[in-house]
C-alpha cells in the first residue's frame, strides 16, 4: 500500500495484543524509499547541467515565472559565495531526476529563499546547507503557497525548511538536520499542511547546548503564530527534543494518525496556543531523556508525553473545534501521560511570560495588561492564556516501568499550576490559578482505558493521588474510565 509520492507504509500496532477500536496508523517510512524523479526531462523544461557551478541559480534568473526546471543527475551547487542561492519566480516548478542533489558544501546559507509564490520542489536531495539558527535552507522566506514534497532534506543546519501560508509538505524524508525539520515562525501564518512525511534524528548539532539556558529551540519541528494546521499520517522519531511543538499563539491544529515514537523530549508540546484536535496517533517511548533528567535534578515537575501548557480551547478564536480534544491515541511506554499545566506567573505583559512582548489573540496590545485595568474584567480573563476546556477521552495509557528503566515519577497525569508570586500587580497570586484550572476550566478526562501503576497530581507537583482518588471527591476525574495494575493491555 502506498501513499502520494510513493512514501513506503508499514503497518503497526498499538499496545500489546488488544483491539484498537480503529486500524492503527501506518509509518510514513520515507527516508530511504524517497521516490525518484523522471529519467528525462518533461517536454518544455529548462534542463539544468551539474557539470556547470551556478547552473540552477542562472537558469531560474533567466526564465520567466512558471518555468519547470529539470535537475540531471549529479551534484548541483550554487557557488562560492554565502548568499549563493535559488531565488525562484511565481509558479517555478524545480523537479529532479534521479540521483539529483543539491549541495551547500556548508558554504551556502540557503537553498531556495524569495518571496514567490506557488513554488514546487520536488525529487531532490537537499544538503550541506548552513542557514543560522532558527533560519531554514527550503523556503526561507516562507514564501506562500509552496509544495515541497518527495524530497531528502538532510545534514543542514538550521532548518531544513521554513513554513509558508498554504505550503504543503508531503511525502518528505527530514533527517540529522541541525536544528528541526520543519520551522514556521515569526509571521502569519496560515493553511499548513504536513504529510506523510518521516522526521528522524533532527536537532543532530544539540542546538539548546549553544546557549547557557537553553533556548526552547529544536526539535523534529517547532511552529509559531500558525492559524490552521493539518499534521497528518508523518512518523516522527528520534529526533533530540520534541515531536511537534507548537509555541505562542497557534490556533486551529489538526494533529491525527501520526506514529510519535523515540523522541528525547515530549511527543505534543501545545504552548500558550488554541483549538486544537489530537486525535487516532500512537505514541511510544517519548520524553525518557527529559523524564530522567527531572528525575535526576529531584524536580517533581510531571513532564509527559503530551504537553498542554497555557493552552485551550477559546469559542471567540474561530477554529473548527471550540475546544482542545485529546482521543483515540494510544500511549505506550512513554514518560507519563498528560499534563494540563498553567504557569499563574505566565501572562501577557509579565516579565515571566517568555514569548517577550506577545499578547494573546484576545488583547493584541500589550500594554492593556498591566494595573489597574488588568484586575477587572474582560482583561482580567483574557490577558492570560488560559488551559481550559480540553476533553481528553477515550484514549489508552499503557507503562510498564520495567520496560524503560524506571524506579519513580514516569506513570502519571497531572493537572496543575504553581502558586502565583510575580508581579508585584499580578492579580493571579497564590492559588488563584491552581483552583481555576483544576475545578472551574472545563479540563475532563473520561471513558480512558489505563495498563500501569498510574497516579495523578491535581492543582499542584506536590499533591499526587491514586486512581480512587482521583476519580472521587473533589476531582470527579476519569468518569467511566478503567484501570489495570500490569504494565500492558491483556
Amino acid at each position: 500500500m502506498k501513499v502520494a509520492l510513493g512514501a513506503l507504509l508499514l503497518a503497526v500496532g498499538g499496545c500489546s495484543a488488544a483491539p484498537a477500536p480503529e486500524p492503527a496508523p501506518a509509518v510514513a517510512a520515507v527516508c530511504g524509499h524517497v521516490p525518484p524523479g523522471p529519467a528525462a526531462a518533461p517536454a518544455g523544461a529548462v534542463a539544468v547541467d551539474p557539470a556547470v557551478r551556478g547552473d540552477l541559480l542562472a537558469k531560474t534568473e533567466a526564465s520567466p515565472p512558471g518555468t519547470t526546471f529539470w535537475l540531471a543527475p549529479g551534484t548541483h551547487t550554487l557557488g562560492d559565495g554565502e548568499y549563493d542561492q535559488v531565488a525562484p519566480k511565481d509558479g517555478d516548478h524545480y523537479l529532479g531526476a534521479p540521483g539529483a542533489v543539491v549541495d551547500g558544501k556548508r558554504v551556502n546559507r540557503y537553498a531556495f529563499t524569495g518571496k514567490a509564490g506557488k513554488v514546487t520542489i520536488e525529487h531532490l536531495t537537499i544538503t550541506g546547507f548552513v542557514p543560522p539558527d532558527n533560519e531554514g535552507a527550503v523556503n526561507h522566506d516562507s514564501g506562500a503557497d509552496w509544495t515541497i514534497q518527495g524530497n531528502d532534506l538532510t545534514g543542514n543546519s538550521g532548518a531544513a525548511a521554513m513554513a509558508g501560508t498554504r505550503q504543503v509538505l508531503k511525502g518528505n524524508c527530514l533527517r540529522n538536520n541541525g536544528q528541526y525539520g520543519l520551522n514556521g515562525c515569526c509571521g502569519d501564518l496560515a493553511g499548513l499542511v504536513v504529510e506523510g512525511n518521516e522526521f528522524v534524528g533532527n536537532n543532530a548539532e544539540d542546538v539548546e547546548k549553544k546557549y547557557p539556558e537553553g533556548c526552547g529551540c529544536s526539535g523534529a519541528m517547532k511552529l509559531w503564530a500558525v492559524n490552521g494546521a493539518d499534521i497528518r499520517g508523518n512518523w516522527i522519531h528520534d529526533n533530540r527534543g520534541p515531536g511537534i511543538w507548537a509555541d505562542t499563539n497557534n490556533n486551529d491544529f489538526l494533529i491525527e494518525r501520526n506514529v510519535i515514537e523515540n523522541n528525547d523530549d515530549n511527543a505534543i508540546f501545545y504552548e500558550t496556543s488554541y483549538n486544537a484536535i489530537i486525535r487516532d496517533n500512537v505514541i511510544r517511548r517519548n520524553n525518557l531523556v527529559a523524564g530522567r533528567k527531572y528525575v535526576a535534578e529531584d524536580d517533581s515537575f510531571p513532564v509527559a508525553a503530551i504537553y498542554i501548557s497555557e493552552s485551550g480551547g477559546e469559542p471567540r478564536v474561530k477554529a473548527r473545534t471550540a475546544k482542545i480534544e485529546i482521543s483515540g491515541n494510544t500511549l505506550e511506554n512513554n514518560w507519563s501521560g498528560i499534563t494540563l499545566w498553567e504557569n499563574a506567573d505566565r501572562f501577557c505583559n509579565s516579565p515571566a511570560n517568555s514569548s517577550t512582548d506577545i499578547c494573546t489573540l484576545l488583547v493584541p496590545d500589550v500594554a492593556k495588561c498591566a494595573a489597574p485595568g488588568v484586575e477587572t474584567e474582560p482583561l482580567r480573563g483574557d490577558c492570560r492564556w488560559k488551559t481550559q476546556n480540553v476533553d481528553i477521552h477515550d484514549n489508552r495509557f499503557s507503562v510498564d516501568p520495567a520496560a524503560i528503566d524506571c524506579r519513580e515519577m514516569c506513570a502519571r497525569m497531572a493537572l496543575l499550576s504553581n502558586y502565583g508570586t510575580v508581579p508585584d500587580w499580578s492579580p493571579y497570586k497564590a492559588e488563584v490559578v491552581e483552583q481555576a484550572i483544576t475545578f472551574r476550566q472545563n479540563n475532563r478526562w473520561h471513558d480512558n482505558r489505563y495498563a500501569g501503576p498510574w497516579t495523578f497530581v491535581p492543582e499542584e507537583a506536590s499533591k499526587v493521588v491514586e486512581p480512587g482518588g482521583w476519580q472521587g471527591t473533589p476531582y470527579q476525574q476519569d468518569d467511566g474510565s478503567t484501570f489495570e495494575a500490569g504494565g500492558g493491555f491483556r
